[in-house]
């Protein structure tokens, strides 16, 4: 459900002259846009957030590494409390999604099916080196699932000359622009641009989440459609995209790190998220049979504290839960304190929301046609 905000609907007619002011600008050479050596490909959204951009980031960088280029993403790492451009350390934890127990419970799981072993920790853990708070939850998330060079900073610029000078000379390079879709000052060969069933009945911010009308689809060379979304956004979008520009589909999938089955028929965990739109997340673990029995929800990108996983094992307390079901990008935000309060409670299960093109091929070709 997209957040509507009808006490500013006076402002938007402003916010939309000032999108107008710097698109008239930008056209007069008032707003200059630099180039980077590599070519850029962007992956942006009309809307402020919740689109799906992240697991589509992985989902490209993984497919352009594994055909051979030297990729890196570029981010400007959203409420990172660190200063400057600086590289990811993303550290220990890549093995997301986990589960785990407290000793209480009788565990009818396979400890090793995610390659880790009862009491071992993934994800942040707290450490200085590998904090999400210090690069920003997504760019570490997105570092651990891809093994890809990420650079966080607000001058996504200088990160990708950084980038390029750290490379191999002989590298094949190439920089994925993490929400760049609005990010003009860095040229790009190629626009990747989100779209969502709930975009098409959203409204301009500040009202609505919209950070541009449509009709700036025209700058897109691919529009990415969910698959269950594809015939009604696809109609919708269609007529607005240039002559040339695709639409591409994903799957999007829900990967937990078992079998629900092995959990015992008697599973209720409260899911706990700090994402864009945690409806969706929950709708996801229902259709999939989680059967979750409260969801509490933080905003986007919130830095979790000890009082809020107070809060998440009252309400488990209070339904009666079994434990707990959340995403890996809260994941890298949990410290080893954390998880240990929320095991010493009952079963933690930790999943993935991942996105796979439906022709990752046809994607590949697209994008190397026009580097």
């Amino acid at each position: 459900m997209s957040t509507r905000r009808p006490w500013a609907k006076p402002l938007v007619p402003v916010y939309a002259a000032v999108l107008a002011a710097k698109e008239a600008l930008r056209r007069m050479g008032g707003l200059p846009t630099r180039k980077l050596a590599w070519p850029v490909v962007s992956v942006g959204s009309l809307s402020a957030g919740g689109a799906g951009k992240t697991p589509v980031v992985i989902a490209l960088a993984t497919i352009l590494r594994d055909a051979g280029w030297s990729v890196d993403v570029l981010s400007r790492g959203y409420g990172r409390e660190g200063r400057g451009v600086e590289r990811v350390v993303a550290g220990p934890g890549k093995q997301v999604p986990r589960v785990a127990r407290n000793d209480n419970q009788n565990s009818k799981s396979n400890d090793s099916s995610n390659g880790t072993s009862k009491g071992e920790r993934t994800g942040d853990g707290g450490g200085k080196d590998f904090s999400a708070a210090r690069f920003g939850d997504e760019p570490v998330l997105i570092a651990r699932r891809t093994d890809v060079p990420v650079w966080v900073g607000a001058d996504r610029f200088i990160a990708g000359e950084l980038a390029e000078k750290e490379a191999a000379k002989d590298a094949r390079g190439l920089h994925l622009l993490d929400d760049g879709f609005q990010h003009r000052q860095l040229a790009r060969a190629f626009d990747v641009v989100l779209v969502t069933a709930e975009d098409l009945n959203d409204r301009l911010l500040p009202e609505g989440n919209l950070r541009e009308r449509f009709i700036a689809l025209q700058r897109a060379d691919a529009v990415v459609v969910r698959a269950e979304e594809v015939e009604g956004v696809s109609k919708q979008v269609w007529p607005l995209v240039r002559e040339g520009a695709q639409i591409w589909t994903v799957q999007r999938k829900l990967r937990f790190p078992a079998p629900l089955f092995v959990f015992g028929a008697g599973l209720r965990p409260v899911a706990f998220c700090a994402i864009a739109r945690p409806e969706g997340f929950a709708s996801m673990l229902t259709e999939a049979g989680c059967g979750i029995v409260e969801t509490v929800a933080f905003r986007d990108h919130h830095a979790y504290t000890m009082a809020d996983i107070d809060r998440v094992i009252e309400v488990a307390k209070g339904m009666k839960a079994t434990g707990f079901v959340s995403t890996e990008k809260d994941a890298v935000k949990l410290t080893a304190a954390m998880r240990e309060r929320l095991e010493a409670f009952g079963l933690l299960m930790i999943v993935a929301l991942e996105a796979e093109f439906v022709d990752g091929q046809a994607v590949l070709r697209a994008i190397e046609a026009r580097l």
